[in-house]
């Protein structure tokens, strides 16, 4: 038995938390370089502004509807996403969070209403932290996953689904004929899994609703397409064959990548680049607890902008596997150097850490040069410890290699022309309470 906890339109929740101003008012959130719309308040979707709709093309909408559109704040969504997860884990033993605004809940053993404790956790998390969300509860992760879908358009769409069923719904407790109907007026396209191209597929297959999907014969799924839809089917069958995962599997690489807030053409700004990228991506690497045997470096041109096109990356072994941040930023610069060529309004560069491996079990062998070698790796693991620490405790990029450059002084930082503050994380950023 699992149940899903997913907050409403995540980003705008957070921003109206602080400001409630926006409360009513169509209100998106932007992606990186303030691109296209990530985020979007109900108010919002209601006037017809898709997901991922590029700002460009929304600025005459959002002129005569009175949009507010806000930059990605994502220091602050994580910490707000911290502080709803610790609430969301009340409701059950084990918790898996899925995704910055999701987690699962097992509820195996749990006593009592189901869904008055769903309740309960949910004001909770809206009282403490100001985020709405919704409950679903179900037998297997695909049906816990249906039934939020429906506990959030009850709420939203009233007339989709039965209004008991808003904010919490709990599918294991319904009779077989209340299952179906639900089942009947979902979407097939709205089956956690479904992506669009399997959907269009089983729409021409007359398969148009969940319940269709739910009727058919799993082995024959599994025959036509794939061992991936027929888990599905099984999942909503009520057969349990998707897991907790409260320890997600290592990275087996893995990335940090920017385009950059305006076309850079000069090495040094590059170097810069690149050297925050290592320092970020290193910093993921020690959190899994991996070193990392070999370092890519890529820089490209955007393919939309006229004039002359450049792309180039190179792959770099390191000496020995590593998660040493100097180690990395210095390589990720020595990588550009070999691929960098000017004249060339370049878009877009990241790092990637590729060869991964445990840390825990990493060979035991000398480095080249001196004796000395040992002490001076063993200081260095130390170091960055410490560095992390105190960037875990004063906000990341307190510390930092000084070829990453200084915070708000980088050419190729993204355009966040319309960030908020960082109400929960630094004390300037505090809001203040007048009378």
């Amino acid at each position: 038995m699992y149940a899903l906890v997913d907050a409403n339109n995540f980003y705008v929740s957070c921003e109206r938390v602080f400001r409630p101003d926006l409360k009513g008012r169509p209100v998106i959130v932007l992606s990186n370089n303030d691109g296209c719309a990530i985020s979007r308040s109900n108010e919002a979707k209601a006037l017809g502004v898709k997901m991922g709709a590029p700002w460009f093309r929304m600025r005459e909408l959002a002129e005569r509807e009175g949009i507010v559109a806000l930059s990605a704040n994502y220091v602050l969504y994580g910490d707000m996403s911290n502080r709803m997860m610790s609430l969301a884990a009340g409701l059950g033993p084990q918790q898996e969070i899925y995704s910055i605004d999701e987690s699962f809940v097992t509820l195996d053993g749990v006593r009592g209403d189901l869904v008055a404790r769903g309740h309960a956790v949910r004001r909770r998390i809206e009282q403490w932290t100001g985020l709405p969300c919704g409950v679903g509860m179900g037998a297997t992760k695909t049906l816990a996953k249906l039934a939020n879908h429906v506990a959030k358009s009850a709420e939203r769409k009233p007339g989709s689904y039965p209004q008991e069923f808003a904010q919490v719904c709990n599918l294991a407790a319904l009779p077989a004929s209340d299952l179906d109907a639900v089942l009947a007026a979902t979407d097939v396209g709205d089956i956690w899994g479904i992506g669009r191209r399997i959907g269009a597929q089983l729409n021409e297959a007359g398969i148009k609703t969940a319940l269709d999907l739910t009727r058919l014969d799993a082995a024959a799924v599994r025959a036509r397409w794939s061992v991936v839809l027929e888990r599905t089917v099984r999942e909503l069958q009520g057969t349990q064959c998707i897991s907790i995962d409260d320890a997600p599997a290592s990275k087996k690489q893995i990335a940090c990548t920017r385009s950059f807030g305006r076309a850079i053409t000069a090495l040094p700004d590059l170097l810069e680049a690149v050297s925050s990228f290592a320092t970020r991506a290193a910093e993921k690497l020690r959190s899994q607890g991996s070193l990392a045997g070999q370092l890519l470096v890529f820089v490209h041109t955007s393919p939309f902008a006229p004039g002359p096109q450049y792309s180039r990356s190179v792959s770099l072994p390191l000496r020995r596997p590593t998660c040493d941040t100097n180690e990395l930023a210095r390589t990720a610069m020595q990588g550009m150097r070999a691929i960098y060529c000017g004249g060339y309004r370049m878009a877009k560069a990241g790092v990637m850490l590729l060869d991964l491996q445990d840390a825990s079990v990493q060979q035991q062998e000398l480095p080249l040069g001196s004796g000395a070698g040992d002490e001076a790796a063993r200081d260095r693991s130390q170091l960055m410890t410490t560095l992390d620490r105190v960037n875990a405790k004063y906000g990341r990029g307190t510390l930092q290699v000084a070829g990453a450059g200084i915070a708000g002084k980088r050419q190729w930082a993204m355009k966040r022309e319309r960030l908020t503050p960082e109400y929960t994380t630094r004390w300037e950023d505090l809001p203040v309470a007048r009378a």
